[in-house]
């Protein structure tokens, strides 16, 4: 049965009126922030005690750098393209779509925002909870303990390339400019198009990303987009 837009619209307000309304969903983000960054540390503790050389190390780095760039945007593609908000975890869809109607962002401290916006990662608890006990019980050693290592910080530090795409006079900026992390101008056409640019740690992955998007998904300016259309209250910061 096909729900008409003015159902979505009204099923999209409800989720956000939840979102503000029960304490539930504020919480699942600290908790959230919280393990990922404890899994995080517990993990470098874990791996610094072995060693790989110097080339496996660069190697490694450029690799987890590349897949995390591609799995956050896969992420991203998915969850700007989801609109279930009547489930459990829909005021959290809900509040995640409101970041293409926010074209800037309050500046923070990029440690607070590294650690406040992993709260929104729950996938990469689960993958932290797995790469810690593996670690833990020698199944991943060596290059790959570094491997999920890197992998973890860069998901992370994607959330933090995102908002500094979203504050155009941070000092940081120039990460951006220099090919490290994304650069608002490359991620501007995430905004201006449909269905394109998810990658937000560096967009390297984004050509490969965009044709899987153009054959999975219809595009969001038409779908999702319009479902907040006649929502009237506050924004989110900081989603990708």
């Amino acid at each position: 049965m096909t729900t008409s837009l003015a159902e979505k619209q009204q099923q999209f307000n409800t989720a956000m009126d939840k979102f503000a309304n029960r304490p539930v969903y504020v919480w699942v983000g600290r908790v959230v922030s919280f393990v990922n960054i404890s899994l995080q540390v517990a993990l470098l503790a874990l791996t610094v005690r072995q060693s790989i050389s110097l080339f496996q190390q660069m190697l490694t780095i450029a690799i987890a750098y590349i897949l995390a760039d591609f799995i956050n945007g896969l992420v991203h593609m998915y969850m700007d393209n989801h609109d279930d908000y009547q489930s459990f975890v829909g005021p959290l869809v809900a509040s995640f779509h409101l970041h293409h109607r926010t074209p800037n962002y309050t500046q923070k401290p990029l440690l607070v925002v590294y650690y406040h916006e992993s709260g929104a990662k729950i996938w990469l608890a689960f993958f932290l909870l797995a790469a810690v006990a593996g670690v833990w019980q020698g199944v991943l050693t060596g290059v790959a303990a570094y491997g999920v290592f890197y992998f973890s910080i860069f998901s992370s530090l994607a959330e933090v390339s995102h908002y500094l795409c979203h504050i155009p006079s941070h000092p940081a900026q120039y990460l951006g400019k220099a090919g490290i992390l994304l650069s608002s101008r490359h991620h501007v056409r995430h905004h201006l198009a449909d269905n394109v640019d998810y990658a937000f740690l560096n967009g390297l992955t984004d050509p490969v990303l965009n044709l899987n998007a153009r054959n999975v998904f219809p595009g969001y300016k038409n779908t999702t987009d319009l479902h907040y259309a006649l929502y009237t209250g506050g924004d989110t910061e900081n989603r990708s």
